[in-house]
């Protein structure tokens, strides 16, 4: 009997330009100048898809690989092609097992039974493994499932992990034998475990999931760095795998808003050494399975959002929490610390009831606006900083950013642990580092002062009417440009809160209009399977972006790209040997261009793109003019940095002025 043939395997332009080591301009110039290039085999016209094996044979043809991970690259394909995440993260697993312990059925805590397809991608894997290397491999492998998926799987960022467990080394006193994660996922805050206590002799590492995928791949992370341990696949609070006692330090970061938690089936559970958790209130259950779980010197650190430290149905756990001695700190980090990143989450220490708890005292940490960011402008985590902050906070009693509360003053009708209520509030960060603002001011004052210098020798000349217009329509007709425009994509498909190294910021009208700038984001691997499936625009390294939108009409070369564009806007791609995309954006950018391409057609008024136009020069003309609009793109953002940082000076000095602070001398 005939086999049934092997589906065809697709890949993107973006997918292309990855495997081969090259940028996607470069991929979409093969296509135009080899006849020989692969045809698409499916997609749209805007987003094409190839077979793999039609390329990887035509770029070996050509000798067009220039990517150190070309082969894990065209691996990568083939395991997204099974489709969903539990098939492509159980082959992960099983090439974590395979080239950590080989052959050894019992190496992961679900066997892998894989299908024919899955078995073969395996072999393939493998064999990749003895060229790159396993660790290598395994790792690659991991973070484009962890990227592909990362609606499904929530990880602890490794600062975060290696933070939560510095915590812990703060407070725990004996040596540590035994780590536990009774939520562990792929295995994250266990890894850091064992990197911190390796030098002291490696505990043993024990996690725990409910999810039976996570919890393979947690084994197989495991295995890779040689880690003393196990993980379990079971329900943490309903059936509990692990030992009842005895860790040394519990690491966690549980599931929270659940509702399904077993909160009538497990009323007389013996963990609930602080009452009954009710319904609503699934991660205190988490927590007094994390304390009931300690040895008796044993320290936990829980990652909880910030609403279990004064929601009013948690007050009567909370209070025997603080009567008992078993809550130790309370840290406040900034949002975007960790998921759901426009949250600031809060790290819970504790540990087993005291035997003498009367006159303690809880230690708040509020690190809100006070770490600054680690560059002008951006919003990420100063991981260094906010690290170096909560340690000195819990261990220094004149730390600012911290303060130790008495038991008996939390003990009132709310029972808030929420560090900002109690801690003193924090000088605003531009006011802490007045001088280096006052240094952002001196340099973009400074750019600013010599490019308007240059720009006011610039004289216009008299139209003698020798140059003549086309417009964007007849340049795309003639094949110099090819002109996209941006969709829409449902709310509940984007990210909000900080982006990720990783992630793909999504622009819309809107988003010009709010001074705040892009609010969402995609990551890379959905950015490249909306590509495949024709639902997104994406820019490339010199592409166009044109606002179709009078309200905030507008024209740019995309130097931050890639950018997924969003409805109204407009991506152009030019042929480098006709046009300069430069000249083209400064053109295009042009009020009275945008006004006579204006159409009221609709309740809100829109340009026709197509209808732009733009001077017929040469292209060395053409580069002289982009040459100029480079330097006017560079002027309007060093005038908008220098009233950022002015605004912010003078708020700053303002604050200080009115609370009696404003420096001297």
């Amino acid at each position: 009997m005939q086999q049934p043939a092997e589906p065809v395997v697709s890949v993107t332009l973006a997918e292309i330009a990855r495997i081969a080591g090259v940028g996607r301009a470069a991929v979409s110039n093969w296509r135009r100048r080899h006849d020989s290039f692969p045809g698409p085999v499916g997609g749209t016209d805007a987003s094409p898809q190839f077979s793999l094996a039609e390329v990887e044979d035509w770029l070996d043809r050509e000798r067009k690989n220039k990517s150190a991970t070309g082969r894990l690259e065209r691996l990568w394909p083939q395991i997204e092609a099974l489709g969903d995440r539990n098939s492509m993260g159980m082959v992960l697993s099983a090439v974590g097992a395979e080239l950590s312990r080989p052959g050894d059925a019992d190496a992961l805590p679900v066997p892998s039974r894989l299908n024919p397809a899955q078995g073969r991608l395996l072999e393939q894997a493998v064999r990749l493994a003895e060229h790159e290397g396993a660790s290598r491999t395994f790792g690659f492998l991991l973070q484009r499932w962890l990227a592909t998926h990362v609606r499904q799987i929530v990880t602890t960022p490794e600062p975060l992990a290696e933070l939560m467990v510095d915590i812990a080394r703060r407070y725990v006193g004996a040596p540590v034998r035994t780590v536990v994660d009774p939520a562990c996922g792929t295995g994250s805050l266990l890894l850091a475990a064992g990197r911190r206590w390796a030098d002291s002799g490696a505990p043993e590492l024990l996690g725990q999931d409910v999810d039976p995928v996570l919890g393979s791949v947690a084994a197989a992370r495991l295995l890779m760095a040689g880690a003393t341990g196990r993980v379990s696949v079971a329900d943490t609070l309903r059936a509990d795998a692990l030992p009842p006692t005895g860790a040394d330090v519990v690491l966690c970061s549980p599931p929270s808003n659940e509702r399904d938690w077993g909160h009538a089936e497990l009323a007389t559970d013996a963990r609930w050494l602080f009452g009954q958790p009710p319904r609503t209130e699934p991660e205190l259950a988490w927590v007094q399975h994390a304390v009931a779980t300690l040895a008796p010197d044993g320290i936990a650190v829980m990652v909880l959002p910030p609403a279990v430290a004064a929601r009013r149905a948690g007050r009567r756990i909370r209070s025997a929490l603080l009567r008992t001695g078993a809550l130790r700190a309370v840290v406040a980090l900034p949002p975007g610390a960790a998921p759901p990143h426009g949250v600031g989450l809060h790290l819970w220490v504790l540990s087993r009831p005291s035997e003498d708890p009367a006159g303690s005292t809880v230690r708040l940490v509020d690190t809100v606006g006070r770490t600054g960011s680690p560059s002008p402008g951006r919003s990420a985590i100063d991981w260094p900083a906010l690290h170096g902050l909560v340690l000195e906070s819990l261990e220094n009693e004149q730390s600012p950013a911290g303060v130790s509360v008495p038991v008996i003053d939390l003990l009132d009708e709310q029972v808030d642990l929420t560090p900002a209520r109690h801690v003193p509030a924090a000088d605003s960060a531009v006011a802490v580092n007045l001088r280096q603002s006052w240094t952002r001011f001196d340099l973009r004052l400074s750019e600013t002062r010599d490019l308007g210098q240059a720009l006011s020798k610039l004289t216009p000349a008299q139209n003698d009417g020798t140059v003549t217009s086309t417009t964007v329509g007849e340049l795309e007709l003639a094949g110099a440009l090819e002109l996209r425009t941006g969709q829409g994509l449902p709310e509940d498909q984007l990210h909000r809160g900080d982006r990720p190294s990783d992630g793909v910021r999504v622009l819309t009208v809107p988003d010009l209009v709010n001074p705040d700038g892009p609010r969402h984001w995609l990551s890379a691997a959905e950015t490249d399977s909306g590509e495949r499936a024709g639902s997104v625009t994406v820019t490339s390294s010199q592409d166009i972006v044109v606002v179709g939108a009078l309200r905030a009409f507008d024209a740019w070369v995309d130097v931050e790209a890639p950018t997924v564009l969003g409805p109204q806007l407009h991506l152009i791609r030019v042929d480098p040997t006709v046009l300069d995309p430069w000249f083209l954006a400064g053109c295009l950018r042009s009020p009275a261009n945008a006004r006579q391409a204006g159409t009221h057609a609709s309740t809100s008024s829109r340009v026709d793109v197509r209808r732009l136009q733009v001077p017929r020069l040469t292209l060395e003309d053409q580069r002289a003019y982009g040459d100029v609009y480079r330097r006017l793109t560079q002027f309007d953002h060093a005038v908008r940095e220098l009233a950022d940082v002015g605004g912010d000076i003078s708020r700053a000095l303002g604050e200080l002025l009115a609370t009696g602070r404003l420096p001297r001398g």
